[in-house]
């Protein structure tokens, strides 16, 4: 796949090296040229100096060839308007902006533009919004029936017990990892931004209970 990044920041260059690593194509947008100094001497990819939402050098970095587009930039705006352009004008569906003021994250959010917030600003949760979608098991047992998988949850949930997602999918969290330390969910945890969530389930379970992790009206109970 090819995927341009806007921004090469320490995020957007972890991002190039992981996905270049991953035998993925890269194109890197910055307006400042000496932001590529980031970037290892073996990188591969494309260095573009420009706006990341110039059509001019979204085009120049391949974007009407792209499968993915990241907006990891210093500027909420520019992540913002970046990240409608690439999906509005050249139909790129898989889309992510970094957002620096998480109150404004769910506005965007209701565009149809996944977020990511800075608490919850990792390469490994960006990747996430970039490649294919869905539960991914970290582990089965020896029949195949039971899996281990991380899975995504609405941002309403945050705030609420785990044990209420829990009942509310009918599902068991194994474990969660919070600021990329693992803990075992008490029954009076409270759901953080930027919690991670580690599902046991049987395999044919996980779509379901992907679907209820992902619906919550804000406000409303679990049940």
């Amino acid at each position: 796949m090819h995927i341009v990044i806007m921004g090469c920041g320490r995020v957007g260059s972890t991002l190039a090296h992981i996905l270049e690593e991953q035998g993925h194509s890269v194109a890197v947008i910055d307006q400042d040229r000496d932001a590529f100094r980031r970037l290892r001497s073996g990188f591969k990819g494309k260095k573009i100096t420009g706006v990341g939402f110039d059509q001019d050098v979204l085009v120049e970095a391949g974007i009407e060839e792209a499968g993915a587009f990241a907006a990891v930039s210093s500027g909420d705006n520019s992540n913002v308007i970046a990240a409608r352009v690439v999906r509005e004008s050249f139909g790129v569906e898989r889309v992510a902006a970094r957002i620096y003021d998480p109150r404004r994250a769910e506005v965007y959010q209701r565009l149809g533009i996944p977020t990511v917030a800075t608490v919850r600003w990792t390469a490994d949760q960006m990747l996430r919004r970039l490649l294919p979608e869905g539960p991914e098991p970290l582990w089965r047992d020896p029949t195949g029936a039971v899996v281990l998988a991380e899975v995504a949850y609405s941002p309403a949930w945050v705030g609420e017990k785990v044990q209420s997602l829990e009942e509310h999918a009918r599902a068991r969290v194994a474990y969660l990892t919070r600021l990329g330390e693992p803990m075992l969910p008490a029954p009076g945890t409270v759901l953080q931004e930027g919690d991670v969530l580690h599902v046991v389930a049987t395999e044919s379970d996980l779509a379901r209970i992907a679907d209820a992790f992902a619906t919550r009206e804000p406000g409303k109970g679990g049940h």
